[in-house]
């Protein structure tokens, strides 16, 4: 295959744009959280970047798309290091069936996997010790992460060579289960194993910044053009849809979010407008290659509203998903997932395609979620015997940035609120 200078552009900046979403997340993550918190915050995306960075290169690739070990993960050692990932038998770079070099693909699909794990920090806010949060990094892009993405994306269980494909072609297009499902599952079974915050459910704990959640909220909308559009692999009328799809679910989401706030509270919020961004972006992930625009506002839509109803559960049920990550990611990932079984232009339900999408849909979506529950409590467990997952109360109560950074964000501010705590 030649390369193709256009293609391998587009993915180069589809690649770029993806990873830009990390410090995004950390914007939005940042401004949901009290004042004394917002730096461990974004440490926490920022240590994503930094562990994932380096695994990705030496054993993640390979575990993703390296020789299928059971359908479940590929072998770590098949191309260890990125050992004949870049370079074909004569020194030349490989190229893949798009045109586009295969040490370009490897940048991409890292950014995917950095931003998955940064997703589920937001659960844990404020009371998370930032060393067990690195070293639980490392070992779930690890054994949760990696065996995921060959599952779906790699030829194993939940592609369409697994054996589920007899029923249908389960479709993925960028990552309703190896990303969002995967992560708003982590993300509640830490929730649980982590405990509740100091005052959970007895005191107001509001986003302290909500201008830094809503610019968070752009950039995550601006870098999901590379998430959605770069996974068509080259520049073609695939990334074309994926493109319109992003901004017209995207926007339909708003509205959903939005009309739901205006109905049931009163009034239309800024923060529901930015959590309604990330609830449309979410559910179209998985369907923006499969669907029309047309059917992208009813994924946009069902995605809003469903997560508006679903970030108040965790009041109902008691587990202190902080930054409502459950509510939005998982929420809005499942229910992009299975919108697919109805809404996908070829074989949809509503499309005369009968059941069989729909039914394999969910199979892989509730795979998913039974294999990221079972793996992540492992290692949640594990890490809360030999390290601990929380900071001392004192700490808590003081504020993380201070205890565990030695800094803050805004020192006149957080001096007064720390003090007024103290008295309390």
């Amino acid at each position: 295959m030649e390369l193709d200078t256009g293609a391998t552009a587009w993915m180069l900046m589809s690649a770029s744009l993806v990873l830009l979403m990390t410090p995004g997340l950390a914007l939005f993550y940042g401004g949901m959280v009290r004042g004394k918190s917002v730096l461990n915050m974004m440490m926490m995306s920022f240590g994503a970047m930094a562990v994932v960075g380096v695994v990705y290169v030496l054993w993640g690739w390979s575990m993703s798309y390296g020789a299928d070990v059971g359908g479940i993960v590929g072998n770590p050692f098949d191309q260890f290091g990125l050992s004949g990932a870049i370079y074909d038998a004569s020194g030349e770079f490989l190229i893949d069936d798009f045109g586009v070099p295969g040490i370009v693909g490897v940048g991409f699909q890292a950014t995917f996997a950095i931003i998955t794990v940064a997703l589920i920090s937001g659960a844990i806010a404020d009371r998370a010790r930032f060393g067990t949060w690195m070293v639980f990094v490392a070992l779930w892009v690890t054994l949760c992460y990696f065996p995921m993405a060959h599952m779906v994306w790699g030829g194993g269980l939940l592609s369409g060579d697994g054996p589920f494909a007899s029923i249908a072609t389960p479709i993925d297009f960028a990552g309703g289960t190896v990303v969002h499902i995967n992560a708003g599952v982590a993300a509640l079974v830490l929730a649980l194993v982590v405990g509740r915050r100091k005052g959970f459910g007895a005191e107001p704990m509001r986003p302290h910044n909500l201008p830094l959640v809503m610019l968070g909220a752009a950039l995550l909308w601006f870098g999901w053009f590379g998430f959605n559009g770069g996974s068509a692999f080259t520049a073609d009328g695939f990334a074309g849809l994926a493109w319109v799809n992003t901004t017209v679910a995207t926007a339909a989401a708003v509205l959903g979010w939005l009309v739901v706030e205006k109905l049931r509270d009163g009034s239309a919020t800024s923060l529901g407008a930015a959590s309604g961004v990330v609830a449309g972006l979410v559910a179209i992930t998985p369907a923006a290659g499969s669907v029309s625009p047309v059917g992208s506002i009813a994924v946009g839509a069902g995605a809003g509203v469903l997560s508006a109803f679903a970030v108040g559960l965790k009041y109902r049920f008691g587990y202190d998903d902080s930054l409502d990550v459950v509510g939005v990611h998982l929420v809005s990932g499942l229910w992009g997932t299975v919108a697919i079984g109805f809404l996908a232009t070829e074989t949809g339900l509503f499309y005369g395609g009968g059941l069989n999408q729909l039914a394999v849909q969910v199979i892989i979506a509730v795979v998913a979620v039974v294999f990221s529950a079972v793996v992540t409590y492992v290692i949640a467990i594990a890490l809360k015997a030999v390290m601990g997952w929380r900071v001392s109360e004192e700490a808590e109560v003081a504020g993380i940035d201070l205890a565990v950074h030695s800094e803050t964000a805004y020192e006149t501010i957080q001096q007064g609120s720390v003090a007024k705590e103290i008295r309390a």
